[in-house]
């Protein structure tokens, strides 16, 4: 009953509180970072899987620029993230605005957390497990290591979480999830990949590739 009913109830009326509490903190972060990133907006849209595999757009709060080198190509991640970006990086604020997400049913506050398109030709039946259950803002992946793990370990907990989703989970996660922020505990600098103990990288080209050759005929 929780998986299937009560859990998207209870993230639609956290999400909206959230929100509610959040708002003045969203709006300074807003301006602030619209001016900081020379007008290039405060937030960006990204296509991600989620339940079932179904697209959606993920929104987050923009902390690069979008400054290009002499030849058009866009400056290197850490030459484009702004102070205030790495601050809002820090403290995990980008995350907040995903909230709107929850609430469209997109997303729910604790599940795996929604990796980019070229994933999915690349997963094996296992692995793609991980799209049983909407995508989460936080998951038991990130209360275990975050920007530390390798993809395999990531894919592992992910799945662990599908097959043990319970309400006393999702509230054990919460309380990790915020004991994790407040002490900033593998954070990172966001600025590349988890550890890629799979090949994942060298192929992504080739991922990109199969994906939209995929969607094409869909």
């Amino acid at each position: 009953m929780y998986k299937h009913f009560f859990k998207r109830i209870i993230d639609f009326t956290l999400a909206l509180i959230g929100l509610i509490c959040v708002s003045p903190i969203l709006l300074v972060v807003t301006i602030w970072l619209h001016f900081a990133n020379k007008g290039g907006g405060a937030f960006f849209f990204q296509e991600r899987p989620g339940l079932h595999g179904k697209i959606f757009k993920i929104i987050k709060f923009k902390t690069m620029t979008d400054e290009r080198d002499a030849n058009g190509e866009l400056l290197p991640n850490n030459e484009r993230l702004t102070k205030v970006g790495r601050l809002v990086r820090a403290a995990s604020i980008d995350e907040f605005p995903q909230l709107f997400n929850v609430l469209k049913g997109d997303m729910a506050l604790i599940g795996p957390r929604p990796l980019l398109t070229w994933f999915l030709p690349l997963y094996n039946d296992e692995q793609a497990r991980r799209h049983e259950v909407r995508p989460g803002i936080t998951g038991w992946a990130q209360v275990n290591g975050r920007n530390t793990l390798t993809y395999g370990n990531k894919f592992k907990y992910d799945v662990w979480y599908v097959d043990h989703l319970s309400f006393t989970l999702d509230l054990k996660i919460f309380y990790m999830t915020i004991k994790n922020v407040l002490s900033s505990k593998d954070i990172g600098n966001g600025l590349q990949d988890e550890v890629d103990d799979l090949g994942w990288n060298a192929r992504k080209r080739e991922a990109e590739n199969l994906f939209e050759q995929y969607y094409r005929h869909k």
